[in-house]
């Protein structure tokens, strides 16, 4: 069976062609014709949470890095990244990058790990994207930094990258399977999960003390906190009804309000899941079989497990307004079980599947909840996600979102990594570098699937003139599949 093709982004040579494609697919999108630059654009708006103020509309999401040191301290790459970011242009850095709270936490031997020995090393990272941005734009008044805190749960892998030691909150026949998880394998106890509770909150006075403004308590992606809100059948204190599963998270964040005086707090969460997918044999992504109703996703319409349901989603948001959080960003979804979900792309990672749907039926379902969020809960401020996969036509999105009211801030992850001068070009009224552009050709997530640090291969020099860069050629090269392989992927 040929697979299904679907047009590149670039293959629209005008807006109007874009807006025909998104109406035969029968999406809507937020698309302004005509980009406007500072100080009119609606993206150039400076905007106030707490005391702070935030100079324009851009964020910077946190990414997964694979180059941090063994104490999980920053590499030489991880100092890089971060001062490209700080010369971006976007006024908003949303945790900088997945930080773990603990060793055994971490979902790589090379993510950072914040800790005492290492405080005056984040501390130095900081100070590096500061001061890339004030060389660049003059001044830092009106720049947002914050460190996102993790603990990577059912994904952990802090000793090799080919090892999974999971910890996981709840036995999930799908994803047990995948990682070789045996029905006997132990589930984190209470006790463990108020540890793991603590060293969140060590994390953040240490990210506090390193100059950080907030912190950002993570639950998406199929990650420690993102799992527990979907607990559904744990029993105890944290699962089962809605207010064990949100229980950790307020913990969380109340431990932080009342003994980290000084520090805000931000939570980034999927605000829906789907059902897992898998390879099927013509290489497309296939929702995993399931009969009955699917008892496991948070956001998740259980009785139709490939539909999104918000309802806990907006209850989610509820709690996170009593808890005085009101700087949330909206994500979905999992990289590892269902990536056309959480991060569109044309082109699947080496371990992937190739998109079910055009890939910017994902956006849509992202910035539409995105939407949804924040009208039903008026003054909380949204970061969106899902834009990198626009290219072209980001600029246009981008800024409809902002003057439509879907959004208060644009989120921009992998671009930023081939691309990150993006919001400064833009809202300067410069020509977008088109060839900079990611076209998520996914060998920032190939890349570090087989132990590489994570980059650009593509269109990053820095990255396409490494050694790495030539490991990561041998390792996509076509391979004949074993009878095994060939009956995983059926």
């Amino acid at each position: 069976m040929e697979p299904v093709r679907y047009p590149r982004i670039a293959s629209f040579k005008s807006v109007q062609s874009f807006l025909e494609h998104l109406h035969s697919l029968g999406l809507e999108l937020p698309v302004d014709q005509t980009i406007e630059t500072a100080p009119i654009s609606p993206l150039a708006l400076p905007a106030t949470w707490r005391e702070h103020v935030i100079g324009n509309r851009f964020c910077i999401l946190p990414m997964e890095g694979w180059d941090g040191t063994a104490d999980g301290g920053p590499g030489e790459k991880t100092f890089r990244r971060w001062l490209r970011f700080g010369q971006s242009g976007a006024k908003l850095i949303w945790g900088g990058e997945a930080t773990a709270v603990c060793s055994d936490g971490r979902a790589n031997p090379q993510q950072l790990w914040i800790h005492r020995g290492n405080v005056k090393e984040f501390e130095r990272l900081r100070a590096v994207l500061v001061e890339g941005h004030r060389d660049r734009f003059g001044t830092t008044a009106d720049l947002l930094v914050g460190l996102q805190l993790t603990h990577s749960g059912r994904f952990s892998r802090p000793h090799s990258y080919d090892r999974p030691e999971p910890k996981i909150l709840y036995h999930h026949p799908i994803l047990d399977r995948r990682l070789g998880i045996p029905p006997t394998h132990p589930v984190l106890s209470d006790n463990e999960i108020r540890e793991i509770r603590n060293r969140f909150v060590d994390a953040a006075r240490l990210a506090r003390d390193a100059g950080f403004a907030f912190v950002d308590v993570k639950h998406c992606h199929g990650y420690l906190g993102h799992e527990l809100l979907s607990a559904f059948d744990r029993p105890g204190p944290y699962g089962g009804p809605f207010e064990n599963r949100t229980r950790f998270l307020r913990e969380v964040v109340e431990d932080i309000q009342t003994s980290i005086p000084g520090l805000d707090v931000a939570v980034r969460f999927s605000a829906f899941d789907l059902i897992p997918y898998r390879k099927h044999a013509d290489g497309r992504g296939t929702p995993e079989p399931w009969e009955g109703i699917y008892p496991f996703g948070f956001g998740c319409n259980g009785q139709d497990p490939l539909k999104p349901d918000l309802t806990e989603a907006i209850r989610l948001m509820d709690v996170l307004a009593e808890l005085g959080v009101d700087l949330v960003c909206i994500s979905a979804g999992s990289p590892y079980y269902n990536p056309h979900v959480q991060r569109p792309a044309l082109f699947p990672p080496s371990d992937g599947y190739d998109p079910p749907e055009d890939p910017l039926a994902g956006v849509a379902r992202q910035l539409r909840a995105a939407a949804e969020l924040k009208r039903a809960r008026d003054g909380v401020l949204v970061v969106g996600s899902a834009y990198s996969y626009l290219q072209e036509y980001l600029p246009h999105v981008a800024q409809g979102a902002v003057r439509r009211g879907w959004t208060d801030f644009v989120g921009l992850g992998r671009v930023a990594l081939s691309y990150p001068e993006l919001p400064a070009d833009l809202l300067a009224g410069r020509p977008l570098r088109t060839p900079l552009l990611c076209r998520t050709f996914s060998d920032c997530t190939t890349a570090p699937r087989h132990g590489l640090p994570s980059g650009c291969y593509p269109l990053d020099e820095y990255y396409r003139k490494s050694a790495e860069a030539a490991q990561l050629r041998e390792l996509k090269k076509p391979r004949k599949l074993s009878a095994t392989d060939q009956q995983c992927s059926s």
